[in-house]
């Protein structure tokens, strides 16, 4: 006689505890209930699976929120019907972020909060790594970073918004099988990684306010780096770059970082920048540097900047 299966209580309990292989079981249990609420709503529809594909994304990364382990039925097709609801208001897919609450305020940390203290982290980051390079990049950027608009995606990428949208609809489906797939892996420790990373950025900048900015990217970058800029214009080698970053600095301009998402080909930087006070517009506000990593050292890199609110285009360098 097979061995009983779980009580759905007790995986939701070992899944808020970081169990992954737990939550990808529940979710599994789940799909087809979920994949009914948004028929239900939607009709059949290409976008059905996209719903439903980002509804478990989201349900995967928001388990804490479950109160009840008794309820996560509805609680997960609530998920479903506020991702039908986002996609009926906007006709787009609406990152993680910016989806409304599914339970009031609680003083909870935010989702990735959650995946940083759990090993869930671990185990999306895992499932991440075999998606293809470029499926990988458009959800980095669109569920980790800033760079969530879809035309300011297409632009860092070089293709257009149509791609985008193709591509993290595909990103979606393959990371949903690949989150089943892997939830009984074992998975590299994300947190380590992206700390190592976190310390070689800072590291970076500092070095740059310092007067030694080439020494620093000399450590980790090749010097046959290829340079794409925010406005297309591209360069080989890391010396304009050089260049800029202390043309900025004797201006006045100042970089702080804001976030690092690290895997182990891509790694991106985020960073705020500020300007002089008698140049307030010397800068965009905010840049996004991705580097793409071979034999561990950044052989490809693209700088994005993103673009101010009031429509006052900043200084290309």
């Amino acid at each position: 006689m097979g061995e009983a299966a779980p009580a759905e209580v007790d995986l939701v309990r070992e899944a808020q505890s970081g169990d992954v292989a737990s939550l990808g079981l529940l979710l599994a249990r789940h799909r087809s209930d979920m994949r009914a609420v948004a028929l239900g709503i939607l009709g059949y529809c290409p976008e059905v699976d996209d719903v439903v594909q980002e509804a478990a994304l989201i349900a995967l990364r928001r388990i804490g929120d479950v109160r009840d382990p008794h309820a996560v039925a509805p609680w997960l097709r609530t998920v479903v019907r506020n991702a039908c609801r986002m996609h009926l208001r906007t006709r787009k897919a609406v990152p993680v972020a910016d989806l409304e609450p599914l339970v009031p305020p609680r003083g909870e940390p935010d989702p990735g909060e959650i995946l940083d203290r759990h090993a869930t982290r671990d185990w999306v980051w895992r499932a991440m790594e075999e998606l293809s390079p470029n499926l990988r990049l458009v959800t980095m950027l669109r569920y980790f970073t800033e760079v969530t608009a879809y035309e300011h995606i297409a632009e860092l990428c070089g293709v257009p918004v149509g791609t985008v949208r193709s591509r993290l609809s595909q990103a979606r489906a393959k990371l949903s099988e690949a989150l089943l797939a892997t939830a009984n892996l074992a998975h590299d420790d994300v947190a380590v990684l992206t700390e190592a990373r976190r310390r070689e950025a800072e590291e970076t900048l500092r070095a740059a306010r310092q007067g030694s900015f080439a020494e620093a990217l000399a450590a980790h970058w090749s010097p046959e780096v290829e340079v794409t800029w925010s406005r297309g214009k591209r360069t080989k080698g890391f010396d304009y770059l050089v260049r800029a970053m202390e043309r900025d600095l004797d201006d006045g301009v100042r970089q702080s970082l804001t976030n690092v998402v690290a895997g182990r080909e891509v790694v991106i930087w985020e960073t705020d920048l500020k300007n002089p006070p008698e140049d307030p517009f010397h800068c965009p506000p905010a840049a996004a540097w991705v580097q793409f990593l071979e034999a561990g050292r950044v052989r490809r890199f693209r700088l994005f900047h993103l673009p101010r609110d009031t429509g006052v285009p900043g200084a290309s360098h």
